[in-house]
């Protein structure tokens, strides 16, 4: 399902998105909605939206907020208020996500054609996902997000599946000219072959449940705090969040090889299934969904590639031994995905 184009600004008459944004419209943007900025900017990595951390003049002593600024031409207004809307409904059952906050009646905000949103700041480490205790403890709040994320579904926000992250990834990168000409066939091979194999892990998980998901739920989007009257984990950046099966928000706090990940599995659901029921079926889409994951991020960086920060970010990206590695990435799915799913499902 496509985002409806409600209100989507136009990237800037420069040909780059964020070509305007300099420290002078970000101040501006922050005193349209009556706060008063020290002028302290700290611009923090992100590279789909951008995002600063503000000084506040006033109050005294306020702490800094965060700033982020909308990629045009990717989410409707309506999508970015559903994602607020689901972090909101969140926080306000106490759980440890990063919700936009509300100015002047609004979390969405428009300035000199650019859209924004505020956040507060929320310190935090990297947590341990090679320890049983962390992602037991990650696995309980993820159970108590799909438990409220099953109540509802987005109506602006697309869905994850095959035909939006595989199909149309592969397709757009055949058809824009960034694959080498003698690598274009064997790319292409390999990635038909390892669309095959997602469809039939699909077809084997048979009609999986979807809900309204994290959607990018890596380590680096959990902050673990240590102190305060909220130690544990923090989950930041719903920016991807859409509809999918609960799998896709488990999946990537696993690494290593098969053992390792089914007890790193297992510490996950044991936490998660204190508040969630998850459904076994779904452990066959784990590789299938890393597959559809790869496709996709070389997509997105094809499709990035005229901000000029992404070519300064991942100056390896479009090279010949680029994708070199993604071919033999691919063939590497298409034997895991033909393996027996993880913990015995």
């Amino acid at each position: 399902m496509t985002p409806p184009a409600d209100h989507l600004p136009a990237a800037s008459a420069a040909g780059t998105p964020y070509a305007d944004l300099g420290p002078d419209l970000i101040l501006d943007a922050l005193e349209s909605v009556g706060l008063v900025p020290d002028g302290r900017l700290l611009a923090l990595n992100s590279y789909e939206n951008r995002v600063y951390q503000v000084g506040i003049d006033e109050p005294p002593g306020a702490p800094p907020l965060i700033a982020k600024f909308y990629r045009p031409q990717r989410w409707s207004d309506a999508a970015i208020l559903e994602e607020h809307a689901f972090a909101s409904e969140l926080a306000a059952r106490e759980i440890p996500v990063v919700a936009a906050l509300e100015l002047n009646g609004a979390t969405l905000h428009h300035h000199a054609g650019h859209r924004f949103a505020l956040f507060p700041r929320r310190g935090g480490r990297a947590p341990e996902l090679g320890d049983a205790a962390t992602l037991e403890w990650i696995g309980r709040f993820l159970g108590r997000i799909h438990a409220v994320g099953r109540v509802a579904d987005y109506q602006h926000r697309p869905a994850l599946d095959i035909g939006s992250f595989g199909y149309d990834s592969r397709d757009w990168l055949l058809g824009h000219d960034f694959l080498p000409a003698d690598l274009l066939a064997p790319w292409r091979d390999a990635a038909d072959a390892a669309l095959d194999g997602v469809a039939r892990a699909f077809e084997r998980a048979g009609e999986v449940r979807r809900l309204r998901l994290h959607g990018d739920c890596h380590g680096g989007n959990i902050l673990w705090n240590d102190e305060g009257d909220a130690p544990g984990p923090h989950f930041v950046d719903f920016d991807d969040s859409r509809m999918g099966p609960a799998v896709q928000d488990l999946w990537m706090l696993l690494s290593g090889d098969r053992q390792e990940m089914s007890r790193q599995l297992a510490d996950v659901l044991a936490g998660y299934e204190d508040f969630c029921d998850f459904d076994p079926r779904e452990l066959r889409l784990v590789e299938a969904l890393r597959t559809l994951r790869l496709l996709h991020y070389s997509a997105w960086l094809a499709r990035r590639w005229n901000d000029p920060a992404f070519p300064a970010a991942f100056p390896w990206f479009n090279t010949h031994a680029y994708w070199q590695a993604r071919i033999g990435e691919l063939q590497q799915q298409v034997l895991a995905m033909a393996e027996p799913a993880l913990w015995g499902a």
